[in-house]
């Protein structure tokens, strides 16, 4: 069976948190969500997962156990936890912006706010999902920090600060730097560095040989398509 990009990046979103044990899952949107799900129905079957509120649930939605909101700002707050956020504008560094696009104090445009993203990325694992890699979105600089990057944070300051990966419908990217600024790690099927180059608004480093992204086995495409996503809903997402 071939897979498609969105199915692609679901294994790659999957794939974020391979070996992180019995940590809280938080993925944010559609294609992080069947990520975190798949992971657990296959090689991390001891992730927990959170309707959001206040009970732990299975990867059918099913409630498994109870979350009290002070057990869960434990996990969060004390590395116990594995988020992959969003991102309007992300740097070479991991800076991530979700609140305005220019002037704070004038904004070109008002996003989502702040939010939780500097506890998240001080306190606990972060990884993001970017749907559609452009100059726009990986940018030489962020118009403001809510996620906090690898530049803003000295080597121990910070116990759990450590930014995984960064899945994009192009390519999956990491810090494996030595000043942990972002490296292109896998490119998906059918994409070229130069195509990667061209949609990044900054010096990315590249190996001099960089690894195909690992596409779904025939047990993970059939878990994604008659389990996970029967609807398709992440083709609409991922169009490529």
């Amino acid at each position: 069976m071939s897979a498609s990009r969105a199915e692609t990046c679901v294994v790659a979103c999957a794939e974020a948190w391979r070996g992180d044990g019995e940590v809280l899952a938080s993925p944010m949107g559609l294609i992080p969500s069947l990520g975190a799900r798949l992971a657990r129905l296959t090689f991390s079957p001891d992730l927990l997962l959170t309707d959001g509120e206040a009970m732990l649930v299975r990867p059918d939605g099913t409630v498994e156990g109870w979350l009290p909101y002070r057990r869960h700002l434990a996990l969060v707050t004390g590395g116990r936890r594995h988020v992959m956020m969003g991102a309007s504008q992300l740097d070479r560094y991991g800076n991530q912006n979700i609140s305005c696009v220019g002037d704070w104090a004038r904004p070109a445009r008002q996003l989502l706010g702040v939010r939780g993203a500097p506890v998240n990325t001080l306190n606990n694992p972060t990884s993001y999902w970017v749907p559609r890699h452009s100059p726009r979105v990986f940018t030489e600089r962020v118009d403001m920090v809510c996620g906090v990057g690898n530049d803003r944070v000295p080597p121990g300051a910070a116990r759990f600060h450590r930014l995984r990966r960064v899945v994009s419908d192009l390519g999956v990217f990491d810090f494996a730097t030595p000043d942990r600024s972002m490296r292109l790690a896998s490119l998906h099927p059918g994409v070229t560095v130069e195509r990667v180059r061209e949609a990044t608004g900054f010096a990315l480093t590249v190996p001099g040989d960089v690894p195909c992204t690992r596409e779904p086995t025939a047990a993970e495409l059939t878990l994604i398509r008659e389990v996970l996503d029967p609807d398709g809903a992440r083709d609409r997402e991922v169009t490529a």
